[in-house]
């Protein structure tokens, strides 16, 4: 009986010794049961509402998780890569690939209104910029200027897919170019007192323009304009004082020193030497002449008005010895004829006729003696007159600015001095009633010319 149950026992063992991948397998199975009788009885609590809340719900619709989406096609042709701005220095190069959603191959580049130096390859859309400085020097470009230039795509196959777009470029520059401030004339200038200096004040702009100029001299100046910007005019005018009697070779030398300045106070001066000379005042030149020729005109009309009075005196004791002379001769002639009369008495008044002739010329030269002085006066006058209005002719001025007018006016003053020394003996009619014109058509009539014309 004992034997029998070892034995029972012995192949127990053996089994399951050989099953217990089964037997192992079989419990796993029971505790994954179990767990899942646990989950199906939460679950059948929480769905009645037993001692749980209310279940939310979301109301934004929601796709369903299992559904599988594929991306949609990209058949519009387009520039993946563009970069709207480009800034470059100048003396520098870039090369950018510029890609298409598509295969470049069949597929166009083209540029316009691009800039020299830009340009791309049309097959594969490669953009190069290379610039070199001497374009901006001979004008070509620009620095700081924003260039727009068109840039397309064009299908070979199909005429109608492309792509035309643009992108700007622009080129700076690092190198600082000095602004500087020139006038419109030389280092040098010579004027004279009483003329205008005027001159404009010019701004040659490098990188920095410059905003404002500040205006200095060696010696204080007067009635000139102020520059405070570019291109504004300096006019200054010396007066006729400028120059002092001590100023070594009658000159005087101003320096005009112009200040520009930029916003950094970078500066820049420009300097214009002025060399005045002496000058003549004209203006009182001219009132010194005038008065010359005044004085002049004046005492030619005097002396015109005294030449008359004793043209008239000596015409008036001409006349009555000329009457004397021929009541004489008619008185003589009557007696020579009477005496040769028949008649006694007749021939007795011929006789005494001549007598009376004779007696009349002492009363004659007691009545009106002859005026050889007066005349010779007025002869005088009369020369001086004409010499006066030559001298006015010879010295009358010639232009705007006679440049002889001090000269004219010394000769005119020597002139007169010397005639009113000449006569200075003979008493000059101040005062007439005669006007100019008057005067002047008695003095030139024909025949006061041909009573003092010079006879030969």
């Amino acid at each position: 009986m004992r034997s029998n149950r070892y034995g029972i026992l012995f192949r127990f063992y053996k089994l399951t010794s050989r099953n217990i991948f089964i037997i192992h397998r079989m419990r796993r199975l029971v505790r994954s049961f179990s767990a899942l009788l646990v989950v199906l009885s939460v679950s059948f609590f929480t769905l009645n509402g037993f001692g749980q809340e209310p279940i939310r719900t979301d109301t934004t619709p929601v796709k369903n998780a299992d559904s599988v989406h594929y991306p949609v096609a990209d058949t519009v042709l387009r520039i993946k890569n563009l970069n709207p701005f480009f800034t470059l220095h100048v003396d520098s190069a870039i090369q950018y690939k510029l890609e298409i959603n598509k295969e470049s191959s069949d597929y166009y580049w083209y540029l316009r209104n691009s800039p020299i130096g830009v340009r791309i390859n049309k097959d594969n859309g490669l953009l190069t910029v290379r610039v070199e400085k001497s374009y901006f020097l001979s004008g070509k470009l620009k620095y700081d200027n924003e260039y727009k230039v068109t840039l397309g795509v064009q299908s070979l196959t199909n005429p109608k897919e492309k792509v035309d777009t643009s992108f700007a470029i622009s080129f700076y520059n690092t190198d600082i170019i000095p602004s500087k401030v020139k006038p419109s004339v030389s280092g040098t200038l010579f004027v004279e007192e009483g003329e205008t200096v005027s001159f404009k004040v010019q701004c040659e702009n490098g990188s920095f323009p410059i905003d404002n100029i500040t205006f200095f001299a060696n010696t204080p100046l007067i009635n000139y304009s102020v520059i405070r910007e570019c291109n504004q005019d300096f006019t200054w005018s010396p007066g006729f004082d400028f120059v002092r009697e001590t100023d070594s070779a009658k000159v005087r030398v101003v320096n005009l020193s112009f200040v520009g300045a930029n916003r950094f106070m970078l500066k820049d001066t420009a300097v214009v030497r002025i060399v005045v000379k002496d000058a003549l005042n004209y203006p009182l030149a001219v009132e010194e002449y005038n008065k010359q020729v005044k004085a002049v005109t004046t005492y030619i009309l005097q002396l015109k008005y005294t030449f008359l009075q004793l043209d008239k005196n000596v015409k008036k004791v001409k006349t009555t010895r000329t009457t004397f002379d021929i009541t004489g001769s008619a008185t003589a002639l009557t007696g020579s004829i009477l005496n040769s009369s028949t008649n006694e008495s007749t021939a007795k008044t011929g006789r005494v006729l001549p007598s009376v002739g004779v007696s009349l010329v002492p009363v004659k030269e007691a009545v009106a003696p002859p005026k050889t002085f007066d005349q010779n006066q007025a002869s005088l006058i009369r020369s001086s007159i004409k010499r006066l209005e030559y001298m006015l002719r010879d010295n009358s001025l010639i232009g705007e600015r006679d440049s002889q007018i001090m000269t004219k006016a010394n000769k005119l003053k020597e002139e007169l001095k010397q005639i009113q020394i000449q006569l200075i003996d003979i008493p000059i009619e101040i005062t007439n009633n005669m006007t100019e014109e008057e005067l002047n058509q008695y003095f030139n009539s024909p025949k006061v010319n041909k009573k003092y014309r010079i006879k030969k």
